[in-house]
């Protein structure tokens, strides 16, 4: 397929996931008349999590929910226990169920009850100070494929034009395997993102409010991003 059409046709595809980490965030997208696709509830942010159900209930699209390990970009440094027992409180609110790969001993229970409540799972990896040699990227898409992962995301730094290639090229060369969400951050962490979406990334995740981390973009921008690309 010629590269123009191949990117045409990955456009077409990608969804856009609203990431929530305040309370405030919540209010903000329970009020939006253009929601994105999915909103993914950061339930290390928001611990503790009382009265959460009632105001996720009011959110305009399906929901993602993970609680980050601390090693990953996690809040609160919750341990597995705290973390498992959230994501076991608000799996039936949940359309997907985020868990990173390093996590996944230790919570076969879990997934025993994502797989039986025909919930879908994304394993993910968040290497937020480097980026892995594309073999290892492979590898541990290849685990998570073994795992049932419905979709393997990866988020690593982006500070040069090298490390922005190594993660194209890795998506590139599996993304016919599994269905991948890439994204950047770092320097070029904003302009991954909107390559990745027009590379096959399937999911581009932007924020709810204002940016937390570097090369993370509002949906606002994003979107706006976009249109300007569409009239080019």
């Amino acid at each position: 397929m010629p590269p123009q059409k191949r990117v045409k046709a990955a456009r077409s595809n990608f969804r856009t996931v609203g990431v929530i980490t305040t309370t405030a965030g919540l209010r903000l997208a329970s009020r939006m008349s253009r929601p994105p696709d999915l909103f993914e509830l950061r339930l290390d942010c928001l611990f503790p999590a009382e009265k959460l159900e009632k105001k996720i209930g009011a959110l305009p699209a399906p929901v993602i929910i993970t609680a980050r390990h601390p090693a990953e970009g996690g809040e609160n440094n919750l341990p597995l226990p705290a973390r498992r027992d959230l994501l076991m409180r608000f799996l039936p609110a949940a359309r997907y169920v985020d868990i990173e790969l390093r996590s996944v001993r230790g919570l076969e229970t879990l997934l025993d009850r994502i797989r039986r409540r025909n919930v879908r799972l994304i394993i993910s990896v968040h290497d937020l100070g480097s980026i892995a040699p594309l073999g290892s990227l492979r590898a541990k898409a290849s685990r998570a494929k073994a795992l049932g992962a419905a979709v393997f995301k990866v988020a690593t730094r982006t500070d040069t034009p090298a490390q922005l290639g190594r993660l194209l090229e890795f998506v590139y060369a599996v993304q016919n395997e599994i269905v991948i969400s890439a994204m950047g951050t770092g320097k070029l962490g904003a302009v991954s993102r909107i390559l990745l979406a027009q590379s096959g990334s399937a999911l581009s995740y932007v924020s709810v409010g204002a940016p937390r981390i570097e090369g993370q973009m509002s949906l606002e921008d994003f979107r706006g991003v976009l249109r300007q690309i569409e009239l080019a």
